[in-house]
């Protein structure tokens, strides 16, 4: 944005939404956000937009701005995106990638073997420890940044933010009602088998063989993301949070 004090805002607003500390459908209140940060309204303001062009915040005429909160088939619209322009990464990073690309896929990947390997081992109930989901992340990076394409890397990192974001949530809370339940492994098991799959066919340069292993990945992921936001207790409808938004807004 170029501004400092809007530069701040947007970087203090972005963190807390990724973090989790405003969670999907709060409302961003600018006079609060201001003496929060401690910057005036109109860099606020600009940040508030630029996080709405990021997708990560909606904004309403005359009821203000909210974290951004998605029905399901919107969420469903834009998995297919992701499945889409993922796959596709994927089949260039098998096409294109150098040995540097593939350890930087590696260290992320025995990673995420060891972290699972170890929660399986102690399972007592748990969610899923936040390490493999920081490196599962690395891994997919590593793989998107394998495909050396700059316009499809920022779509897909604004995709897997919005993501984050709105899947989060609701996937945690779900992990958490039904710790202990035996799927949890399996599912952690049928996670680590994936990632070595994408890798090997990568390593080995086979783009069907990549893009087959990606898809069956991102499926996994987007049908238990969706189970767990349709019986997610946050889910707030449009009127419900139109109605909080208003009386908050001074």
């Amino acid at each position: 944005m170029g501004n400092a004090s809007s530069d701040k805002a947007y970087e203090y607003i972005r963190r807390q939404i990724l973090s989790g500390e405003y969670e999907p459908g709060k409302p961003l209140i600018t006079n609060l956000l201001s003496e929060e940060i401690g910057v005036s309204r109109t860099p606020v303001r600009d940040a508030l937009r630029q996080l709405e062009a990021d997708g990560l915040v909606v904004i309403r005429p005359r009821l203000g701005a909210s974290v951004k909160i998605m029905a399901l088939a919107e969420f469903e619209e834009m998995n297919d995106m992701r499945l889409a322009l993922e796959c596709h990464a994927v089949g260039l990073a098998a096409e294109r990638r150098t040995p540097g690309d593939l350890e930087a896929m590696k260290v992320p990947l025995e990673a995420i073997t060891r972290s699972i390997e170890e929660y399986i081992a102690h399972y007592r109930g748990e969610v899923v420890p936040t390490n493999i989901i920081r490196e599962d992340i690395q891994f997919h990076l590593a793989i998107v940044n394998a495909a050396k394409n700059g316009l499809l890397k920022r779509e897909l990192l604004r995709l897997q933010l919005i993501h984050r974001v709105v899947a989060a949530p609701a996937a945690t809370r779900s992990e958490s009602r039904y710790a202990g339940h035996p799927e949890a492994v399996t599912k952690q098991r049928e996670v680590a088998v994936e990632h070595r799959e994408i890798f090997d066919a990568i390593s080995e340069r086979d783009v069907l063989a990549a893009k087959s292993a990606m898809e069956r990945h991102l499926r996994n992921i987007i049908h238990a993301d969706l189970h767990a936001m349709a019986r997610s207790d946050w889910a707030t409808s449009e009127q419900e949070l139109a109605k909080e938004v208003l009386d908050l807004t001074p």
